[in-house]
C-alpha cells in the first residue's frame, strides 16, 4: 500500500514570513445582551509563519498585545482590560503556537495552543491560503484568512452579569477572524 503524497498548492513558496500588522487584521465577535453581537479587534500583534516544502509541516506563532483591544468604546475596552476579563496587568499578551496542520477540503486545519489569561487550550483554526506574490517594494507576500471559535470560560474568563428577563449580558462563545498578510524574510 502506498502512502498518500501531499501536493503543494500552485505557486507555493517556502520560507519564513513576518506578519505585516499594517495589512493584517485580528478580530473577534461575541454575543451581547442576547440580542446582538459586538465586534472588536486588536491593534498591536506580531507573528511568524514558516512554510515548508510539505505544507503540512509548516508552522505559525503569534503574540497579541491585549492592551491594544479596540471595540469602538473606550469604557468597554478598559473594562475588558480589567481583572474581570483579560487582567492585562498580569496577562498582557495572548499567544498562539501551531502544533499541526492537516488538509480540510480546499482549506487547511491548523491545530494550535492558545494562551489567554494564563490558561493554555487547544484551538483549531480553519485557514484559507490566499496566495503568494510580489509586492511593489521588491519583496514577496503571502496571505491567509483564518477563523475559529473559543469559549471564554475555558480560559478562566468567567465574568457574567445576568439579565432581568433571563440570559446574560455577554455570551460565552467568541468567534475569531484573522486576515493575515506576511512578508518573506530576506536572507
Amino acid at each position: 500500500m502506498t502512502q498518500p503524497t501531499t501536493a503543494s498548492p500552485p505557486s507555493f513558496l517556502t520560507g519564513t514570513w513576518t506578519i505585516d500588522p499594517v495589512h493584517s487584521h485580528v478580530s473577534f465577535l461575541v454575543r451581547h445582551m442576547m440580542v446582538s453581537k459586538v465586534r472588536g479587534h486588536f491593534n498591536t500583534f506580531e507573528g511568524q509563519i514558516v512554510t515548508a516544502e510539505d505544507p503540512l509541516q509548516s508552522s505559525a506563532t503569534a503574540s497579541i498585545d491585549l492592551t491594544s483591544i479596540d471595540t469602538g468604546n473606550e469604557q468597554r475596552d478598559n473594562h475588558v482590560r480589567s481583572a474581570d476579563f483579560f487582567d492585562v496587568d498580569n496577562n498582557p499578551a495572548m499567544t498562539y503556537r501551531s502544533t499541526g496542520i492537516s488538509k480540510a477540503g480546499e482549506n487547511y486545519r491548523v491545530d494550535g495552543e492558545l494562551t489567554v489569561h494564563g490558561v493554555t487550550r487547544s484551538v483549531p483554526l480553519t485557514v484559507e491560503l490566499g496566495g503568494f506574490g510580489p509586492d511593489p517594494f521588491g519583496g514577496t507576500r503571502v496571505g491567509f484568512s483564518a477563523t475559529g471559535e473559543i469559549n471564554r470560560r475555558d480560559f478562566g474568563i468567567d465574568f457574567s452579569m445576568p439579565l432581568d428577563g433571563g440570559g446574560v449580558v455577554l455570551g460565552d462563545k467568541v468567534q475569531i477572524a484573522l486576515e493575515i498578510e506576511a512578508v518573506l524574510d530576506q536572507k
